[in-house]
């Protein structure tokens, strides 16, 4: 029997009832029912759950018989800010068997596992902030979260667009570390694997610890794995200790000392990969909160490893203070930003940012992904998709959640069509990468050594009109080069900027007629050499 299912919603927002039709979607379809039962923060209720998802390409009927999934979950509330500041409520998901046990399962063509993360899309009206991150996150990290858009029925209620994830957690198919039993407590055993996060304590309990370095509020660790029910006091005491012993070198002289210093703690790929994410998207919460961490079994990979990445909905310009509104400024810099913020980045972060060797590794990777993961063609052909995706569900989403007119926190950008949110997001983002492909040329500055300084010369010497400049100069200098022929007429003037300290070299081409030339070489105004050349056929 074919049916429709209409939901009335009181919405004091907008203080009026908006009337939701749904039938179909080219998303999948998930029903929920919980019994009767009020979903909780915690602990979960046992619910079922049906999916239809009839494939790529393909519609999917309110009234088709669920064709993916069929059977029981643990439901409750999750999240902290959205949870509290969201009429559309996020929930934590687990697949169950009918004996309440745990069931691994391919969600929607992901791979087996019984924890998922249904996000709930409200502040970002946008619908694509976080999907769009973590597909960026994927394409150069380890692992980040899969998703999938889904529409949401639950207890008889159309809930409009949701994104299910997967859950951080320990898996060979997720965050890929050795498995940490309890009797595990000694020797390369005790080592790993561990996933660490900074964040508010708000959420989940969790064994953790205040970070001796830092605002009393702030750099809070919780161990998100081992569980709190599974972990012990050998191995809480193991790697609150280890990453303290971290933090300790990063607050010494010697951090950056390439025998005893960070390089020996952490895999630095990986924090560049980390910051790059957190950089392109501007994340407000970036660095501080949401932030994860990971160490696996000594024998295995000693390093402390960066990510991976989650929470974006109020990046790439959707938060309105400390900075989250503008395409420009560096997302790390927070702490400036906002120095009265209780929940501060850690401040090895900005001890690992003003290393240049740091700076330069970021700088390079930078532009080798500009040069093929994120490139614009590349970029822009996720955000298309991603917009393709929802543009039928996100009629729905916004009848049953009308706020496309009114200010969500802690949105920029507040009121128009979803058409008008979608061009604020994708010409920020066009703005945000214009801006870091200038400010990553001068990211890394070098370092001035003068008694590497030498005269600025030009070769090779003779030439046929091309030829290079070579010269030591420091960051902001201008650089000035006039070119004379054999009677001392002006034929050129060349001025450039650098951004570099250091050795540089400037490549200079002219149609000059064979014979003798003059040049003189000014560094801010100071004339640091002068000389001649000869063009020959």
């Amino acid at each position: 029997m074919k049916y429709i299912i209409f939901t009335l919603i009181f919405f004091p927002l907008a203080l009026s009832a908006q009337l939701v039709s749904f039938q179909s979607s080219n998303l999948p379809i998930i029903l929920i029912e919980t019994n009767g039962q009020a979903i909780p923060n915690e602990p979960k209720i046992t619910a079922t759950m049906r999916i239809i998802d009839n494939g790529p390409g393909q519609i999917n009927h309110l009234n088709d018989t669920p064709n993916h999934y069929d059977g029981f979950i643990g439901i409750e509330l999750r999240g902290s800010s959205s949870l509290d500041l969201s009429d559309k409520k996020p929930y934590a998901v687990e697949t169950r068997d009918a004996a309440g046990e745990d069931l691994d399962f391919p969600l929607l063509g992901m791979p087996e596992e019984s924890d998922w993360v249904f996000m709930a899309t409200y502040n970002d009206k946008s619908l694509i902030r976080d999907v769009l991150a973590l597909e960026l996150a994927r394409r150069i990290m380890p692992w980040a979260s899969r998703t999938r858009f889904v529409e949401l029925v639950l207890n008889g209620s159309y809930e409009g667009i949701y994104i299910v994830a997967e859950k951080i957690k320990r898996d060979q198919n997720r965050v890929d570390i050795s498995k940490l039993d309890a009797d595990e407590i000694a020797g390369d055993d005790l080592t790993g694997g561990y996933i660490v996060k900074l964040d508010k304590s708000s959420g989940a309990p969790s064994e953790g610890w205040q970070s001796p370095f830092g605002l009393p509020s702030s750099s809070y660790y919780q161990i998100e794995y081992p569980k709190l029910e599974d972990i012990t006091p050998e191995q809480t005491s193991y790697i609150r200790d280890w990453i303290t012993g971290f933090e300790s070198v990063m607050a010494s002289s010697e951090y950056d000392d390439t025998s005893n210093g960070y390089s020996q703690y952490i895999d630095i790929q990986s924090f560049i990969d980390f910051a790059i994410i957190n950089e392109i998207t501007k994340n407000v919460d970036g660095y501080r909160l949401s932030s994860f961490l990971y160490k696996d079994k000594d024998s295995d990979n000693n390093l402390l490893h960066a990510g991976p990445v989650w929470d974006f909905n109020i990046a790439l310009g959707n938060a309105n203070y400390c900075g989250g509104d503008t395409y420009y400024g560096w997302a790390i810099d927070f702490n400036d930003q906002c120095p009265a913020d209780g929940w501060q980045i850690p401040f090895w972060w900005n001890r690992l940012w003003d290393t240049p060797s740091f700076r330069a590794q970021m700088q390079a990777r930078w532009f080798e992904l500009r040069a093929g993961a994120f490139s614009d063609a590349a970029i822009h052909g996720v955000v298309d998709s991603l917009f393709g995706v929802v543009q039928e569900a996100q009629v729905r989403n916004f009848q049953r959640w009308p706020i496309l007119n009114v200010w969500v926190w802690p949105n920029v950008f507040c009121c128009g069509s979803y058409q008008e949110h979608a061009n604020f997001l994708e010409n920020w983002l066009d703005d945000r990468i214009e801006w870091l492909d200038g400010s990553m040329t001068t990211l890394y500055l070098g370092e001035y050594i003068p008694d590497e300084y030498f005269k600025p010369g030009v070769y090779p010497n003779p030439n046929n009109g091309s030829m290079t400049f070579q010269y030591y100069a420091r960051h902001g200098g201008l650089i000035q080069i006039a070119i004379f022929d054999a009677i001392g007429r002006q034929t050129d003037y060349i001025f450039d900027y650098v951004f570099l300290n250091g050795k540089h070299t400037f490549q200079y081409q002219a149609p000059l007629s064979q014979g003798v030339y003059y040049y003189t070489f000014r560094i801010d105004g100071k004339q640091e050499s002068s000389g001649k050349f000869v063009v020959q056929p």
